[in-house]
């Protein structure tokens, strides 16, 4: 059997939050895996034009960002055919039962209120990725 053949295929995310701290502190987490690739954007706009060009398994989307939020985004995302099944997890200071419902009514696939912990995130990643 061709060697590439056993070699599974690194999983794609993109990470959208407006601070650069926990851009950073989510990079730290999930390179230490070393089976993701990872893709970063600022704000609801740049994570459309992130996410159309590097088609990710999965996105870790904060609501709360300057000029488009993570709320509009999502939304615009599912209405495109090719993101209607890659999950999409809210991850956010929002972590009120209403705010759960409203990401899930836009298309998020999970939420996660910050501050979180750091094992919850690679479980829910794993979970989604598997």
């Amino acid at each position: 059997m061709d060697n590439l053949a056993r070699v599974p295929a690194r999983k794609r995310i993109l990470i959208v939050d407006d601070s650069e701290d926990m851009r950073q502190l989510m990079r730290q987490i999930l390179e230490e895996e070393e089976i993701y690739d990872l893709f970063f954007a600022e704000n609801g706009s740049h994570a459309i034009e992130q996410a159309l060009k590097q088609l990710p398994d999965l996105i870790l989307m904060d609501m709360s960002l300057p000029g488009m939020s993570g709320w509009d985004a999502v939304a615009h995302l599912r209405k495109l055919a090719t993101f209607h099944e890659i999950p999409i997890i809210a991850v956010t200071a929002h972590v009120t039962q209403a705010d759960q419902e409203r990401a899930q009514a836009i298309g998020c696939t999970s939420h996660l209120g910050k501050p979180f912990d750091v094992n919850v995130v690679l479980d829910m990643i794993a979970h989604f990725l598997a």
